[in-house]
């Protein structure tokens, strides 16, 4: 499976799984418009690799319509225009299309969005969960004692729900029906029986290659042996309190998902990104939740043109969900990095051809969407409440931390695994580690403090998760850790408080 958080899931999650078989991871301009009004009307070469593209302008009707002609002009063919945020997709095969059509007025930024052509194959698995068997007379026991005690069957297995006391927040307010987060990911299987009950078919689609399908179960997984991470990011925010496995962070609120994925690499570009963002924000969704980075840069900088594109489509895209009224959640990434340092080594990009090792400034390449501006960023946390291993992290660029497992913290009995527990398709789960896995706890929570406080704005609704958050301050035996007791590299404000979200 591709990337989501760890490589992906890259921030899909670096996932370690263990499934249970029960019966029971935007921008100043990169380039500067010249003044003529359409791409020069030289002959249109065609014999380039057919690439995706994203042409950025001022929005609106009038101004993105004469850059349509001019895009025809330079050998593109529209896929689609967002006329409201300026981004228009184009398929072209010419491989002087970008540089064409930087030079028309109007166009503020352009760029290709993968260096591999469309419809190439390949992957960027980062393993499968490993099936086992829990012994039956342990997972009956663990059963019983949970329906005793008011639980979900699995519940005793899941240490994170305690840990950010959402097991509690769940008997104040376990959220609200017209709170809706929808998990930007490789899809989420609705049959699943901890979520059909949460499951909002109306706010989601299929935007894989940048056009909205809301045909019914377009948004499900193509591949469910290999694409499971969204249905396990689903699991993790909205599993329902319904006697069937696992719980989740926010069991009353609704939850939808915008499929983002290529098929067979996984691999989340651009403008599949750019069509979940302006869906969910016309859609009326609360709060999105995004397990990874956008292909094929793991950091995107501003001094490259294609690059920049990105940034700045994607930037247009989750600012105007934020507007709308959406809260953008993000996975910090799962490579241990100090996003807050001087200068990175990335060796795995671009990830759709040949990996070319760079030096980036994390200052002006960037993690996308994670380090866009209004994003809330999540570090992972293990069963001690310490970073996890994998977890990249940084003074000014995390905003909270929440369990995202880690397999050097190991829970007491009877959850045994440190790894996050939920929902897998077709109605199994499994565990899974990685920032991906952390990213969901906090749109959970947001969910709930969205439920409680439903007339706040975004911005409100960020200052109170951090607020509420518990900061345990940075270990004294690591030197990676910088800041203060109530804001730090590892934790920004803190572990986030899931039962402070309902009753304050």
């Amino acid at each position: 499976m591709a990337h989501p958080r760890s490589r992906r899931m890259r921030a899909l999650a670096v996932p370690l799984g263990l499934a249970l078989t029960a019966s029971l991871g935007f921008l100043p301009n990169a380039a500067t418009a010249a003044s003529q009004d359409a791409a020069p009307a030289a002959a249109v070469s065609t014999d380039g690799p057919l690439l995706s593209y994203v042409v950025n302008t001022t929005p609106g009707h009038a101004a993105v319509g004469k850059v349509k002609k001019a895009i025809a002009k330079a050998g593109g063919k529209v896929i689609t225009a967002h006329e409201q945020i300026g981004v228009i997709v184009v398929h072209s095969a010419n491989p002087g299309f970008a540089e064409s059509i930087r030079t028309v007025r109007g166009v503020q930024s352009a760029g290709a969005t993968r260096t591999a052509p469309l419809k190439a194959s390949g992957t960027t698995d980062i393993g499968k969960p490993q099936k086992v068997e829990l012994p039956k007379a342990q997972l009956k026991a663990a059963g019983a004692a949970a329906k005793a005690e008011g639980k979900e069957p699995l519940e005793p297995l899941q240490w994170d729900i305690p840990a950010i006391k959402a097991d509690k927040a769940a008997k104040v307010n376990p959220g609200s029906k017209k709170v809706t987060v929808a998990i930007i990911d490789t899809g989420v299987d609705d049959t699943h029986p901890d979520l059909k009950a949460n499951f909002s078919a109306r706010q989601s689609a299929n935007c894989v290659g940048g056009v909205a399908n809301t045909a019914k179960g377009s948004w499900r997984p193509y591949d469910p042996e290999n694409d499971y991470h969204g249905t396990h990011v689903a699991g993790t925010i909205a599993a329902a309190r319904n006697g069937v496995g696992v719980s989740g962070v926010a069991p009353g609120v609704k939850i939808s998902a915008i499929k983002v994925s290529e098929p067979e690499t996984s691999l989340f570009y651009a403008e599949s990104v750019v069509c979940a963002f302006v869906f969910a924000a016309d859609h009326g969704v609360e709060v999105t939740n995004n397990s990874y980075y956008v292909d094929p840069w793991m950091f995107n900088c501003k001094d490259d043109a294609d690059q920049a594109a990105i940034i700045d489509a994607v930037g247009r895209a989750a600012k105007y969900a934020e507007r709308k009224g959406a809260v953008n959640v993000a996975a910090a990434g799962n490579s241990s990095l100090n996003l807050a340092a001087d200068k990175l080594v990335d060796t795995g990009s671009p990830n759709d051809s040949t990996p070319v090792e760079r030096t980036v400034d994390p200052k002006t390449c960037w993690d996308v969407p994670t380090q866009l501006p209004g994003t809330v960023t999540v570090a992972a946390t293990g069963v001690h409440k310490l970073k996890s291993y994998y977890s990249n992290y940084g003074l000014g660029t995390v905003d909270v931390a929440a369990p995202g497992g880690d397999s050097k913290q190991v829970p007491e009995l009877p959850a045994k695994n440190g790894n996050i527990l939920s929902t897998m398709p077709g109605g199994d789960w499994a565990y899974l580690a990685g920032t991906s896995m952390a990213s969901p706890h906090v749109s959970g929570v947001v969910a709930l403090i969205k439920s409680a406080h439903p007339k706040s704005s975004p911005q409100e609704i960020q200052w109170l998760l951090k607020q509420q958050a518990d900061n345990p301050g940075c270990p004294k035996d690591d030197a990676t850790c910088t800041g203060t007791k109530h804001v730090n590299s590892h934790y920004g404000y803190g572990i986030i408080d899931a039962l402070d979200a309902v009753k304050k």
